[in-house]
């Protein structure tokens, strides 16, 4: 879609009722398999870990249970950590690093944390390669009482027996050139006003959080992760993504008032990841490194301090 074009739904200048998000979803088709890229893969981690099944999305019973992997010998004393990926759907390394992290990497951590990884909150929006979920409602905005998201209502069921006891939690996202030739002009054909072209960022970043922002901590995560692929400058107005780069490669938002996935628990180290997959500087490959890097540099950091 150019950028002049208007959005193919709806009128210009009118927020979407229910026949334009039933018109939105006709439009969404299938295209990679949750069953064969996540769940498959979360059966070879049953021997090394608890996997639970925290919640099932109502759109098609049989295709999209949740799943969340929990490290065996839950202790009560020690901390907990939380890895979340796959809340907006489309965002691919963010699932993958969330698996690989399970696979090779949470090994060395496990007698010294609780270990908790939900891989992919949003199994349709996967499916579909999709941010929203099938009722045009963004998870990622969603994460407040009585969401109107599923995806986010299982997600705040199952952390909430220990949401207060969690030390990290590090959410795993990408930002992508679709965010500015799809997503964003659908979510402002959606709300009903005009699409103001942004800027993608060329690199890696991170989102504190305004209310309780840790500086160091986010600069020990992109530490780590620059060893791995590049870290997104600033734009000409030293903003990323509209935002004020307040140290490199890291803005903040108000992670709660905003129903974001890394504000759902009172964690002191809580960070939002965001990988670029369309740079010709990155592959899909270091993007999934990229995710693994932040999570492991996260709990080793959490650990020392």
């Amino acid at each position: 879609m150019a950028a002049h074009d208007p959005y193919p739904i709806g009128t210009p200048g009118q927020a979407w009722g229910a026949s334009e998000v039933s018109a939105w979803r006709a439009r969404q088709t299938c295209k990679r398999s949750y069953e064969v890229d996540v769940l498959q893969v979360i059966d070879t981690l049953r021997d090394r870990y608890e996997v639970l099944r925290y919640g099932q999305l109502d759109y098609e019973t049989d295709r999209y249970p949740l799943f969340a992997i929990k490290s065996l010998g839950w202790r009560e004393e020690l901390p907990c950590v939380l890895v979340t990926g796959g809340v907006h759907g489309y965002e691919t390394s963010g699932v993958h690093g969330a698996l690989r992290f399970l696979d090779r990497h949470a090994a060395r951590y496990l007698g010294r944390i609780n270990l908790i990884v939900a891989p992919c909150v949003s199994p349709w929006g996967y499916e579909t390669i999709q941010r929203w979920n099938m009722h045009a409602v963004d998870p990622n905005r969603s994460f407040v009482d009585n969401s109107p998201a599923q995806e986010a209502e299982a997600l705040l069921r199952l952390v909430a027996p220990f949401r207060d006891r969690v030390l990290v939690h590090i959410d795993l996202h990408e930002t992508t050139d679709t965010d500015e030739s799809e997503f964003q002009p659908a979510l402002a054909a959606r709300k009903g006003i005009a699409h103001v072209p942004g800027e993608i960022p060329d690199g890696f970043y991170l989102v504190d959080d305004v209310e309780q922002p840790q500086p160091a901590f986010q600069q020990a995560v992109i530490a780590a992760v620059a060893e791995v692929t590049h870290i997104a400058p600033a734009d000409r107005d030293g903003k990323i993504i509209g935002s004020e780069v307040v140290a490199p490669g890291v803005i903040r938002y108000p992670l709660k008032q905003l129903g974001l996935c890394a504000g759902i628990t009172s964690a002191r180290y809580r960070t939002t990841t965001e990988v670029y997959p369309d740079s010709p500087r990155a592959s899909p490959e270091q993007c999934i490194a990229a995710q693994v890097a932040a999570v492991t540099a996260a709990i080793d950091y959490a650990l020392a301090h």
